[in-house]
């Protein structure tokens, strides 16, 4: 009399299964899913090892605080990523709209309910946790930006590239009131890709590109914190470069195969190897070649996500999907060059592999808008991608 349900249990995930989450696991790009499960794994284990050195730093009792909260933030990650996920394109759209405005308005409370920390008022605090909103705004914007793009070249009377502008502008503002360079250089980016990307005039991407080239410099000289990171980048025999140093002399003594799991010396000596410089931590532990996997992954991300983005019909869905890979491609790659002492430093987390509970959530949030996008659905692929027919993600 069990056979039944046995057979059912069975074929869970079978074609035929049009359940949510059968229908969700057989349009998801499940390869993508499974390189973002492997990189949240690998933060974790990185937490592991930077939680104790860290905790003993700031005098807290439990050596595994950090990895603990770091595996919360994870778990949270993955239902939030594989929920955003199993949205229709329409939803992802509201969800964007109604997370950027939630966004905008704490980020406007800040000035008066922020935590301050290193000189800017960033966060949110409650109930031991802080909270970046701006984390949030960032994919929500994308996804804003694009849509707005979009409704403009449908020539029904919507000034879509004004009002994306204007979004962009408001989110800039937001950003350089508290102030957040880093995160502004992001949207930047981002907003110019999808500018790009909506097949305006070259001559308009090129003057966007002229203004924030002109913008960025100009933060130089009306953000002291920006001139001392520039200026220590320079001239670092006449600043105090310690925890670049250090991050640099941990990749060094990892060699090509590491000193091992939780064998890293330098995460002893520098405030931020658990967040920043999380990539240094693996460095010295795990060596050269899986630094070098961890940059492959990322990579195999950004270039199979703007694959799929640029195969799809709708031009609403290809800026949009390409928008959020370049947004993670973006923040991967200037972690990755701070931790190589090819920029100034940023205070940019390394997507999902860093410490800190916004950026966790934010870059769930971030995939999970990207793969409701490239999902497999009806009229989403011409057919001869040989990406609209049963079976295409394997």
């Amino acid at each position: 009399m069990s056979l039944p349900s046995e057979v059912n249990q069975a074929h869970a995930f079978a074609r035929s299964d049009r359940t949510a989450i059968g229908v969700w696991w057989w349009t998801v790009d499940r390869w993508m899913l499974g390189v973002v499960a492997l990189l949240i794994a690998i933060g974790v284990v990185i937490a592991f090892s930077a939680s104790p050195a860290a905790a003993a730093r700031m005098n807290i009792g439990d050596p595994f605080h950090f990895a603990v909260r770091q595996c919360v933030f994870a778990a949270l990650a993955v239902v939030i990523l594989v929920g955003m996920s199993m949205l229709e394109v329409k939803s992802v759209r509201r969800s964007a709209f109604a997370i950027w405005l939630v966004a905008i308005a704490v980020m406007i409370a800040l000035p008066f309910l922020g935590h301050s920390a290193k000189g800017a008022t960033r966060w949110l605090e409650f109930g031991g946790f802080s909270l970046q909103p701006s984390e949030f705004m960032k994919p929500a914007l994308v996804i804003l930006v694009a849509w707005m793009f979009a409704e403009g070249q449908k020539g029904d009377g919507v000034p879509g590239v004004s009002i994306a502008f204007g979004l962009y502008a408001i989110s800039v503002a937001l950003l350089l009131i508290q102030p957040d360079i880093g995160q502004t250089v992001l949207i930047t980016v981002a907003f110019g890709a999808a500018f790009w990307m909506a097949g305006v005039p070259i001559s308009w991407v090129m003057g966007l590109g002229a203004v924030a080239v002109a913008g960025l410099s100009s933060t130089y000289f009306l953000f002291p914190h920006v001139a001392s990171r520039v200026d220590r980048f320079l001239s670092p025999d006449k600043a105090d470069t310690h925890q670049v140093d250090a991050a640099a002399a941990a990749q060094a003594a990892g060699g090509f195969f590491g000193r091992g799991p939780g064998e890293g010396v330098m995460k002893r000596h520098v405030p931020d190897l658990h967040t920043d410089f999380a990539l240094s931590v693996g460095a010295e532990e795990f060596g050269l070649i899986f630094t070098l996997l961890l940059i492959a992954l990322f990579g195999f991300v950004v270039i199979r996500g703007l694959y799929r983005a640029m195969k799809l019909n709708d031009p609403f869905e290809q800026v949009a999907a390409a928008g959020l890979f370049v947004l993670v491609g973006q923040q991967a790659f200037i972690n990755v060059a701070v931790n190589l002492n090819m920029i100034p430093t940023k205070g940019m987390t390394l997507p999902f592999i860093s410490y800190g509970g916004s950026s966790m959530l934010a870059m769930g949030l971030t995939l999970g808008m990207a793969l409701a996008i490239t999902r497999r659905r009806p009229g989403a692929y011409t057919a001869s991608e040989g990406l609209a027919k049963a079976g295409a993600y394997t």
